[in-house]
């Protein structure tokens, strides 16, 4: 069995620490090569980051990427002195104690089904436990069920599936919505506890609470004084629209429309009680279409894929899924 070699050593084969000073411009051509298909604007920033110091020596720098902060937590492989594969850890910011996680598991297509993954996930599960870790997380592409079968092996299991979905500016369909549909209206300063409680029903931590890396918190809600302000001093802001039942006495479904004048897109999340879910997601997708989208930027949301009737709502209003993945956790004891 190989052993972890010393952080910085670059002869010994197999697992070691990543050495950041060392390692990061093979560990970019690693990145880009795995996942390129489907990297994000975030991601090839975080590229260019790690060639861009990989080049310099230096290691890290203030204000750099999360992502590249996070390889320095994580491991390679190396097989005959050539990076081979890579596994990243990260402290997360979801409210459980002791929560991390893992991300940027690759390996190089020519070295596939030697085990590297596997020893990768285990040295990186090892690692939370020794820091004293409660809750290990991940995301894995719905369609890539040879690493589903190894996050399994090792302990994982599935959240909740979710569906990645844009829409571009450049569509110019005005979208088709019933004219007896329900109506909407900003949501009123103090229902910000019934649209909690409708989201604690519909995104439940457990199930990966709001989507990646956004747990379920109650101050995302009710948000405090200072985070309206910096969102204005950068000139972000976000609207918050509600349809409520016939009686106006039960919150049936709210969207927020987070937009900036800087930002080249605008972020949708939407909460649709099962009560006439379809029809209320309409009306309100429909209205951030027209706000927001013709023209003006394109429209993201991540939505859980188990809800077909909105997954049919944002094909009808020309959205199409860029991405399906699993959210998969793993509870360790304490």
């Amino acid at each position: 069995m190989s052993t972890i070699a010393a952080p910085g050593s670059r002869s010994a084969d197999g697992l070691r620490p990543v050495n950041l000073r060392s390692d990061l411009g093979e560990l970019a051509d690693l990145i880009e090569l795995v996942f390129s298909p489907g990297m994000d604007r975030a991601g090839r920033e975080a590229v260019r980051d790690m060639r861009l110091l990989g080049r310099s020596g230096l290691g890290a720098l203030p204000g750099m990427s999360d992502i590249v902060q996070g390889m320095g937590q994580g491991y390679v492989w190396v097989e005959q002195g050539r990076l081979v594969g890579n596994i990243s850890l990260f402290a997360s910011n979801r409210p459980q104690v002791d929560t991390w996680l893992i991300a940027n598991v690759a390996v190089h297509p020519g070295y596939r089904r030697r085990g590297i993954g596997d020893r990768l996930v285990a040295a990186a599960v090892a690692q939370i436990r020794h820091r004293g870790g409660r809750l290990a997380l991940l995301q894995v592409d719905c369609d890539n069920e040879a690493a589903q079968r190894l996050y399994q092996h090792r302990g994982f299991h599935v959240e909740r599936a979710w569906t990645h979905w844009r829409r571009d500016a450049s569509i110019r369909a005005l979208p088709d919505v019933a004219a007896d549909g329900p109506r909407i209206s900003n949501l009123r300063r103090g229902e910000w506890q019934a649209e909690f409680n409708l989201a604690q029903r519909l995104r439940p931590m457990e199930r990966g609470g709001l989507g990646w890396q956004r747990p379920l918190r109650r101050d995302e809600f009710r948000r405090p004084l200072s985070r309206r302000l910096n969102d204005w001093l950068n000139m972000r802001g976000q609207d918050r629209l509600a349809v409520r039942s016939e009686d106006d006495r039960r919150l049936l479904a709210s969207l927020w429309i987070d937009h900036g004048l800087l930002t080249a897109s605008t972020q949708l999340t939407l909460f649709a009680d099962e009560q006439r879910q379809a029809a209320n997601a309409a009306t309100l997708l429909a209205s951030a279409v027209r706000r927001h989208g013709i023209g003006r930027h394109s429209l993201l949301l991540e939505h859980p894929a188990d809800e077909q009737a909105v997954s049919g709502v944002l094909r009808s209003l020309y959205f199409r899924p860029l991405r399906e993945v699993l959210h998969m956790r793993q509870d360790l004891p304490s």
